[in-house]
């Protein structure tokens, strides 16, 4: 209506046309992205319970650690990118460790919170009848922490998707964090917003996969709304 050039902003037919005319480059694009998120995500995950139960488990630690885990959320991620690029250099190492630093802290604060969200009344029963601190944590904490666990994982699963795009935009060869770049520098507007289609899609579905994860391992929150109610 208002006679915008397409290389500024594109119609939607323009963008769904590249979308089936470049499928194959974006798909292979979108595989490579997709597999830095998830191996960055496989990464915080497991660093990030491991740090939360140790943070848990020793004051120590917690006053050692905690404060620094807290402090790298104050680092501009783009500072931390070229960095990382020259340390792990423009293969997938590099897209990882950034994937993996931008989902470490939701899932470290989460994890610790859902820890100390235990009912205490059930953790002096088992200290009464003798249970140690590994019992009442599988027994106690662990179940009541997984909840909050979960709400952690879902945010770090869709911004991981952020950490692999920014690590991309540095430096890389393939991805679709790449293939934005190199189409914004030819004004190929239309392929940059068909490879946001993909990021976009490809964290809605591990949103979506998370949450029918929970509702699997975590039955008993499926009544837990109309039992409240």
């Amino acid at each position: 209506m208002f006679g915008v050039p397409v290389y500024i902003l594109p119609p939607p037919s323009r963008i769904a046309e590249v979308l089936v005319s470049d499928r194959a480059m974006l798909f292979g694009d979108a595989a490579v992205t997709l597999a830095e998120v998830l191996l960055g995500f496989a990464v915080a995950f497991v660093v990030g319970i491991v740090l939360a139960l140790a943070i848990f488990s020793s004051r120590t630690i917690e006053r050692a650690v905690y404060p620094l885990v807290i402090a790298s959320q104050t680092v501009p991620v783009f500072a931390i990118a070229p960095l990382l690029i020259v340390w792990f250099g423009y293969g997938m190492a590099s897209k990882v460790a950034m994937a993996a630093l931008i989902v470490f802290f939701p899932i470290v604060v989460n994890t610790v919170d859902g820890l100390r969200a235990a009912d205490e009344d059930l953790v002096n029963l088992l200290r009464i009848l003798g249970a140690g601190q590994r019992r009442i944590l599988y027994t106690i904490r662990i179940p009541a922490a997984m909840p909050f666990v979960f709400s952690g994982v879902r945010i770090a699963v869709a911004t991981s998707v952020i950490g692999a795009v920014i690590g991309e935009w540095v430096g890389a060869t393939r991805g679709l964090g790449f293939e934005m770049i190199h189409a914004n520098a030819q004004l190929h507007i239309d392929r940059v917003f068909a490879a946001i289609v993909y990021l976009s899609t490809m964290a809605l579905i591990l949103f979506v996969a998370v949450s029918g994860t929970e509702w699997l391992v975590l039955p008993w929150r499926r009544g837990e709304r109309p039992a409240t109610r």
